[in-house]
């Protein structure tokens, strides 16, 4: 397997360990300060135990990775033999990770070209993936970053949450936007667009918005080869039927992953959350 070109990304892509062990994927780890204590994404805390303490009321912020982390994790690809890499990050709308990877891309050993996706969760992971292949079929640098960019324009992310509030604390939907979502009962459904969360639908109860989800994901996946995600906080029975309905009304369907965000994301969305990540190849 090539590793010419090596794929890095953070703790939001959400990848399954197979997947990234298989290819090399490098995640960096995101911070959740949860009280007057600091953990990484992915190994140090739980989305469980933040949607806990999200449901105590308790204090739950996030953090990006520091240029240093990243810096570490490029000195790591280079001395294992990479020519390049690729740095794959969620939406800069988000987070300063982005930036943060760009600082450590400066004084690398070797070309970084580092991409700002517009995505999240496995919208992200997926475009890291593409990267990946196009790294193990021998290509170069720009053909990788080439190929995540492709997948990350065809790529949608649905999602609905309980109640905007999460979203609103911190600061990744307007205060009108919440509003909206507690006025007269309404439900939203939200999608990603242009790298920003945005009202993409309103349904007046729960059940009504998280069928409308199913269809919403039928249509847009089409009958030709897809992927698809469905990601979770605290509601398994409602991911697993979502994906039990996908699995039997996506005809194209190649590869269905199932699993609960992690805790960077869970921070934002709180207890509830149900998206889903359409991506065709």
């Amino acid at each position: 397997m090539s590793r010419h070109v090596a794929i890095v990304t953070d703790s939001t892509a959400y990848l399954p360990p197979l997947t990234s062990r298989h290819y090399g994927i490098t995640a960096v780890p995101l911070t959740v300060v949860l009280g007057d204590k600091a953990f990484e994404d992915g190994s140090e805390i739980s989305a469980t135990a933040v949607a806990e303490a999200l449901r105590k009321r308790r204090s739950v912020t996030t953090s990006r990775p520091s240029p240093e982390a990243f810096a570490v994790a490029y000195r790591k690809a280079a001395e294992a033999g990479a020519s390049g890499i690729v740095s794959l990050h969620l939406s800069a709308e988000f987070s300063g990770t982005y930036d943060a990877a760009v600082l450590a891309a400066r004084d690398a050993p070797v070309p970084v070209r580092v991409v700002d996706t517009g995505m999240v969760a496995m919208a992200l992971g997926f475009c890291a993936v593409a990267a990946a292949e196009a790294a193990e079929g021998d290509g170069g640098l720009e053909e990788a970053v080439a190929a995540a960019e492709r997948r990350a324009k065809a790529t949608s992310a649905y999602f609905y949450v309980d109640t905007l509030d999460y979203l609103r604390r911190g600061g990744r939907i307007g205060a009108a936007q919440a509003l909206l979502g507690s006025a007269l009962a309404v439900k939203p459904l939200l999608h990603l667009d242009g790298g920003r969360i945005e009202l993409l639908e309103k349904v007046r109860t729960a059940s009504k918005a998280l069928g409308r989800l199913r269809d919403i994901v039928v249509e847009r996946a089409g009958g030709g080869e897809v992927d698809i995600a469905v990601h979770h906080l605290a509601a398994p029975e409602r991911a697993a039927a979502l994906a039990e309905q996908l699995a039997d009304r996506v005809p194209g369907l190649v590869e269905l992953h199932v699993s609960e965000v992690g805790a960077v994301i869970g921070a934002h969305t709180g207890p509830g959350l149900l998206g889903a990540v359409v991506s065709p190849r």
